[in-house]
């Protein structure tokens, strides 16, 4: 049996467990694996692709991003931004069946986010045969309990309010920590819990900037003349709006609350405040040992999926054990942070403020 695998959309730490995983299954099962260069863009005429074999694996768990090269930038992009569904080119469907049919590929790993398995199960519809596997940092796709890449975004996090914070104590200021979140705070709940934030700003609590100013001078007034603040990126400013840099259609690239929350407060409080923006500081580096481990295991299930021809389905992580869901019901829902979750709890409980107790 010959097997394809691809990684399609951004990069993260644990691609290349995935594929270390597939790779080191499929030997097992005297199965060979044909990687597809640059995403989906690998299967159309002129695309490249290589025979992967365990020797070709070794080492790559710890190294960040994909050998394999990915783009969220090519002919296969069904979903733009988070609602605009495009369909694709029937020639773009009659180029990856001729592909597949030429390298006698009997089944097709996709490795990626909500919009590429959007479009791989556009292909599985279309007759392809097709596996999923969840990745992204956010930990946002609801089928799923956690995704590769997520531990490392943010042990990142971690590390930087880490850093931060002498700083911070050195110069009594208010620190701004912007993070990747477009519409979950999961990135920025758990790194300011586990980092010591004083105050994270997520997408799902709506917050006040009276009420942030309020705790940065309730701690003043305690003792403490610094501050940190975590902000996801997709944070809803309290007049409603979100900051975005640019919107290409209706995909929008969201970026620059951490200085307009920096700015407010800096005017409200008469702190000195300083803004950091980690971007893709969150998806470059070294993956962690759980995601290296996580990312193996979700490579292992994905070739017994398709030793088992259970095709249309996407490797799934819940209750500590790795299984698989159809990919149907995996598109398009989004797990998002519960304003009174167990997480939420925890971070109030120790004194976090989420920008909106009195």
């Amino acid at each position: 049996m010959r097997i394809g695998i691809l990684n399609s959309g951004g990069d993260c730490p644990g691609l290349n467990a995935v594929i270390h995983g597939v790779v080191g299954a499929a030997s097992k099962l005297n199965m060979e694996v044909v990687g597809f260069r640059d995403g989906f863009e690998g299967l159309l005429d002129g695309g490249e692709h290589v025979i992967l074999n365990p020797i070709d694996t070794i080492g790559i768990m710890k190294l960040g991003g994909t050998i394999l090269g990915t783009t969220n930038k090519n002919h296969f992009v069904k979903k733009v931004g988070v609602e605009d569904i495009k369909d694709i080119a029937q020639t773009l469907v009659t180029e990856t069946k001729a592909t597949m049919k030429e390298l006698e590929i009997e089944a097709l790993i996709v490795v990626g986010g909500d919009g590429t398995l959007s479009t791989a199960l556009h292909l599985y519809n279309e007759g392809i045969p097709v596996i999923g596997v969840p990745k992204t940092i956010d930990n946002d796709l609801q089928a799923t309990a956690m995704t590769f890449g997520f531990d490392s975004a943010v042990s990142c996090v971690v590390d930087a309010l880490d850093r931060l914070h002498t700083t911070a104590v050195s110069h009594k200021r208010v620190m701004v920590v912007e993070v990747m979140g477009r519409s979950a705070g999961w990135i920025a709940l758990w790194g300011g819990v586990a980092g010591g934030a004083n105050i994270v700003l997520i997408p799902e609590i709506e917050f006040d900037f009276e009420k942030v100013a309020k705790k940065i001078k309730e701690r003043e007034e305690k003792g403490f003349y610094s501050t940190m603040i975590v902000v996801a990126e997709g944070a809803h400013l309290p007049e409603g709006d979100q900051i975005t840099k640019s919107t290409v259609g209706k995909s929008v690239r969201f970026g620059g609350i951490g200085e307009v929350v920096a700015e407010r407060i800096a005017k409200m409080t008469g702190k000195e405040t300083r803004a950091c923006t980690l971007g893709h500081l969150q998806r470059g580096g070294e993956p962690t040992s759980l995601d290296r481990i996580l990312g193996a295991r979700f490579g292992v299930k994905a070739i017994e999926l398709a030793k088992e021809k259970q095709f249309g389905r996407m490797v799934s992580y819940q209750s500590y054990q790795v299984s698989s869901v159809t990919i149907a019901k995996a598109v398009h829902q989004l797990r998002t942070v519960d304003p009174h979750g167990e997480v939420v709890t925890t971070a109030r409980a120790i004194g976090i403020s989420m920008g909106d107790e009195d």
